[in-house]
C-alpha cells in the first residue's frame, strides 16, 4: 500500500469532525491512513470513561479497516489504524512508550512507500512521533483552542502542542482567534465548511420532533453549553418546546426536569437535517469562555444551510453572519426575547438568504483549497 498521507485524528466514524469532512474529500485522489485517537487526557474512574475505555479496547481488537456508518454510503474508506497506546499525556514514561508503540506499528505500513508521506495531525498528542516516521512534511490542523477545551488535560497537552508547533512545517487554523496563537510565517486560516447538500436538500420532519413552536439544539452538551441560560430561557417561554439532541457530558438533570425541555439523546449526523429543517428556531446557547471565543462551530453553518432562524450568544465566528443570526447576550430575558423575535420575523425569503450565505462554503470547496495548500507544501 502506497501511503500519501498519514492522519492522526479522533476516532473515525464518530460524529464527523472538520478533519473527517476534509479527509473524506481527499480520498478519491490520495491513499490515506487514519490513526484513531491517542487521547488528550487520562481516563477517570467514572462510568463514562470506563465505557469509552471498553469501546476503545474493542476497536483495538477489531479489523483495522473498519469505518464509521456516516461515511459508509460514499464508499470512501481510509485505512483505519486502532493504536494500542496509554492515554496519559501528563506521564513522561507513558509518552515515551507510546512513541515506541506507534513507531513500531506504523513503520511497517509505510515501509513499501515509493515516496515519503505527509503527516497530518489534528491532535497535539501526535507530537512525539513527528519526525520519527519518515514523513516529508508535517501539517498541524488546529480546530480548537486546546488550552481551553473542555475535557482535556490542559497543561501536558499545551506542552505537546508547543512541541508540535516547533516541528510542524505548516499550521492550518480553523479561526482567526486560533491562528493568533501560532507563528504567522507558517500559519494559514481555513474556516470550516458545511455539508451543504445534506442540510439544504428538503427532507421529512423527524417523527419525534413534535409540534411547534420548537427551538432546537444539537451537539455535545458539555462544559461550553450554558445550562443555566437554557433552563432560564425555557422558564421564560413556557409555551415553547426546547429540544436538545446530542450526548450529555455534564449533569443535565435540571434541564430534563423542566417540563418544556426535551432531551432526545444522540442522533447520527445524517439524521440531523430531519430536525434542523423543521424546528422553528435553531439555538446556540454557548458560554462566554476562552474555548467558545476561539471556536468556529460546524453546527452554525449547518443551521444556516437548513434555512431556519437562528439565535445565538455572541462569539467572534458569529460576526461573519451577523445579519442572518439573532445575537443575544447571556441573560435569559435577552435570549428569550430573541427566540420570539426570530420566530415572528421569519419569512420564506429569509430561509433562502441563510442558505445562500453558506452555499459556497461546502466541504468539497474547502477540500479543493486544501489540495492547493498541500501541493504548494
Amino acid at each position: 500500500m502506497n501511503v500519501d498521507m498519514l492522519v492522526f485524528g479522533e476516532d473515525w466514524g464518530a460524529l464527523p469532525s472538520s478533519t473527517q469532512h476534509l479527509i473524506r474529500h481527499l480520498l478519491p485522489d490520495m491513499n490515506i491512513v487514519w490513526v484513531n485517537s491517542l487521547g488528550l487526557r487520562r481516563p477517570k474512574l467514572c462510568k463514562r470513561d470506563m465505557l469509552r475505555a471498553m469501546k476503545k479496547l474493542q476497536s483495538m481488537m477489531s479489523r483495522q479497516n473498519k469505518v464509521g456508518s456516516d461515511f459508509e454510503a460514499s464508499g470512501l474508506k481510509p485505512h483505519i489504524v486502532n493504536p494500542r497506546v496509554i492515554p496519559w499525556p501528563g506521564n513522561p514514561l507513558a509518552r515515551k512508550l507510546n512513541q515506541s508503540l506507534l513507531t513500531n506499528l506504523l513503520t511497517p505500513i509505510l515501509a513499501s512507500n515509493d515516496t515519503r508521506p505527509i503527516l497530518w495531525t489534528s491532535l497535539p498528542s501526535a507530537a512525539d512521533v513527528v519526525g520519527k516516521l519518515g514523513e516529508r512534511a508535517c501539517i498541524y490542523y488546529c480546530g480548537d483552542d486546546f488550552s481551553a477545551l473542555d475535557g482535556v488535560d490542559h497543561e501536558p497537552v499545551a506542552e505537546m502542542e508547543k512541541k508540535l508547533v516547533k516541528k510542524a512545517d505548516l499550521i492550518i487554523a480553523a479561526s482567526h482567534k486560533i491562528a493568533e496563537k501560532f507563528p504567522q510565517e507558517k500559519t494559514l486560516i481555513l474556516p470550516h465548511g458545511v455539508d451543504f447538500e445534506r442540510f439544504s436538500t428538503p427532507t421529512e420532519r423527524a417523527s419525534d420532533l413534535g409540534e411547534g413552536p420548537v427551538a432546537g439544539f444539537y451537539g455535545s452538551i458539555a462544559g461550553w453549553f450554558d445550562k443555566e441560560l437554557m433552563l432560564a430561557t425555557a422558564q421564560q417561554l413556557p409555551h415553547w418546546r426546547f429540544v436538545l439532541i446530542g450526548p450529555a457530558h455534564t449533569n443535565i438533570a435540571s434541564l430534563i426536569a423542566q417540563p418544556n425541555i426535551e432531551w432526545l439523546g444522540p442522533r447520527a449526523h445524517k439524521e440531523l437535517a430531519h430536525y434542523s429543517q423543521h424546528w422553528d428556531v435553531g439555538i446556540l446557547p454557548f458560554k462566554n469562555n476562552a474555548q467558545i471565543q476561539a471556536c468556529n462551530p460546524l453546527k452554525l453553518r449547518e443551521y444556516l444551510a437548513a434555512g431556519q432562524p437562528i439565535v445565538s450568544t455572541h462569539y467572534p465566528a458569529i460576526n461573519d453572519y451577523a445579519d442572518l443570526v439573532m445575537v443575544a447576550d447571556e441573560t435569559p430575558m435577552s435570549f428569550a426575547k430573541q427566540v420570539e423575535a426570530a420566530y415572528l420575523a421569519n419569512k420564506q425569503g429569509d430561509n433562502v438568504l441563510r442558505q445562500a450565505s453558506v452555499e459556497q462554503e461546502s466541504w468539497q470547496q474547502k477540500a479543493q483549497q486544501l489540495k492547493g495548500i498541500i501541493e504548494r507544501l
